[in-house]
């Protein structure tokens, strides 16, 4: 069984180090901006209701959203989150679709159909298939998910906008590069691609 790696700060420190060596661009950003947050999250049902929340909104957005999700609850669990009706949610600032979407990984996770818990000790493509097998989670959620809550160094979430407009700028492009476009160039940053998009992220931020 090959061995499941999560970064921390020294291995992200570590993977910096070799991108800025590898990558001028990349050097750029860092001496000018730092090196990168680890933007680390828990691992489970609550990290995983937020990235729903964050679906084509602002961070900002979904974490007001999110905040209240917690205050209108003692502990969120899926056993919970179940207890509240549309009503409720619709009132915290869920969508119809996101609610939809919750309930399915929240019903999901009850009944044994997901073990969160246990993605874990699963590969990439083990974890990033078991989670877009749920109606809800496509690959930006599923990989948001690797990347920051299971710590993967490796993933590169397509269809990320802040990437997008961060690669764009930061080559002096004319467009976003997306699909096939936005995968190339992330290609020679492998083994670190959450690496190069926590820098990313760090200028878009930082702009």
């Amino acid at each position: 069984m090959n061995k499941i790696v999560r970064l921390n700060e020294v291995s992200l420190s570590t993977a910096v180090e070799k991108l800025c060596q590898a990558d001028a661009n990349l050097r750029l950003v860092v001496d000018q901006f730092g090196i990168p947050p680890l933007w680390a999250r828990a691992p489970g049902f609550p990290t995983l209701i937020h990235i729903i929340l964050e679906q084509q909104v602002s961070l900002a957005s979904a974490k007001a959203c999110f905040d209240k999700l917690n205050s209108a609850l003692d502990e969120l669990n899926p056993e919970s989150f179940l207890t509240l009706d549309d009503a409720a949610l619709l009132r915290i600032g869920f969508s119809r679709q996101k609610t939809r979407y919750s309930r399915i990984l929240a019903q999901a996770i009850k009944d044994g159909s997901l073990d969160i818990d246990t993605l874990i000790y699963d590969s990439d493509e083990e974890a990033f298939s078991k989670l877009t097998a749920l109606t809800g989670i496509g690959p930006w959620t599923a990989n948001i998910y690797l990347l920051m809550a299971l710590g993967r160094p490796d993933i590169w979430p397509g269809g990320d906008l802040a990437l997008e407009v961060a690669l764009q700028n930061l080559l002096g492009l004319d467009h976003r590069p997306r699909g096939e476009e936005f995968q190339q160039l992330a290609e020679g940053w492998r083994p670190h691609r959450a690496v190069a998009a926590r820098i990313l992220w760090h200028y878009y931020l930082s702009q």
